[in-house]
């Protein structure tokens, strides 16, 4: 979650001060059927999503959150429990409610590989350092939906201590542009330029390292876009010891938005490698009305995952 403060997008409060709510166990399975992004529930027809895909998840998948059956004890933190209805074609999905006056309106928090506490419960073995992910949701804000994209939107990280914490990276994407209605990155090292990790607790804006703000391309808060699904995908890769060559990419429905190939994430940092994806709902100013957006099909995966 987050509070206004620290970059030009606004910052973050520690995880400990937002009520995400709690866990709910749940499993599923199913046939699965591929259907446009929406019918009557305002669908894009060029883009393809598979309602049921996580029963038959690509073999680079780290996580499948597809909300056709109630995944929340998977996330670390926070819970999107399903609901009937407002997922893409139909199906199940999750609902965000934001209300005037607050600026959370919940979200999950999902960890994999090495990570440095048991808190960050990992959902697949937790033996591996990834060095590069992608993570990808399906995103519709309600017809008639004012007010920009609501900030905060996800972001991969690396938790880096046994005792905090402490961040080595932050790849945040959150909204921002011309009337905060496009999509952007904004990347963010924990660590100096040789890889020495200098944060001390979570988002510790004082001691980050802000690697540029790129906006995207396509308004997709601006009236003539809401209501419709977009697909949403980002991508990290680490850079190598020594080197600027790290990456942070988004794409919007497919198409390159906003992209850094020349990033120096961490220096020769590599205690941990990106442990945790954080799908959020954070509006630092808050809503300006009571109004609702929709998330459907989370995944996770080492390689590109795509909106068909």
């Amino acid at each position: 979650g987050d509070a206004a403060g620290g970059d030009a997008n606004g910052g973050d409060v520690a995880a400990a001060d937002l009520d995400l709510g709690d866990p709910v166990a749940g499993d599923g399975g199913g046939g699965a059927d591929a259907l446009p992004s929406g019918d009557d529930d305002g669908g894009d027809p060029g883009s393809l999503v598979t309602v049921r895909e996580c029963d038959t998840p690509d073999a680079a998948w780290i996580w499948c959150d597809d909300f056709e059956s109630d995944r929340s004890s998977a996330y670390f933190e926070g819970s999107l429990p399903p609901v009937a209805g407002v997922g893409v074609g139909g199906s199940h999905g999750a609902r965000i409610v934001f209300v005037p006056g607050t600026s959370g309106a919940g979200g999950v928090k999902i960890a994999f590989g090495r990570t440095p506490q048991s808190y960050f419960r990992p959902v697949d073995d937790g033996t591996q350092d990834y060095r590069e992910i992608y993570w990808r949701m399906v995103l519709r804000n309600q017809p008639g939906w004012v007010g920009g994209g609501g900030d905060k939107l996800s972001r991969a990280t690396i938790f880096a201590s046994d005792t905090s914490w402490a961040q080595a990276m932050i790849a945040h994407v959150w909204s921002g542009g011309d009337g905060s209605h496009y999509l952007g990155i904004d990347p963010a090292s924990g660590t100096d330029a040789a890889g020495t990790l200098q944060t001390t607790t979570y988002n510790d804006f004082a001691n980050l390292r802000w690697l540029g703000w790129r906006v995207g391309q396509t308004p997709l808060f601006d009236a003539a876009h809401v209501g419709v699904w977009y697909c949403v995908e980002a991508h990290v890769r680490l850079n190598d010891a020594g080197q600027a060559n790290g990456v942070f990419e988004l794409w919007i429905d497919d198409q390159l938005e906003a992209a850094h190939t020349e990033l120096n994430w961490v220096g020769a940092y590599s205690a941990y490698g990106i442990n945790a994806v954080l799908f959020e709902n954070y509006w630092n100013d808050t809503s300006p009305v009571t109004q609702e957006r929709y998330f459907d099909n989370l995944v996770v995966s080492t390689a590109r995952i795509g909106c068909r």
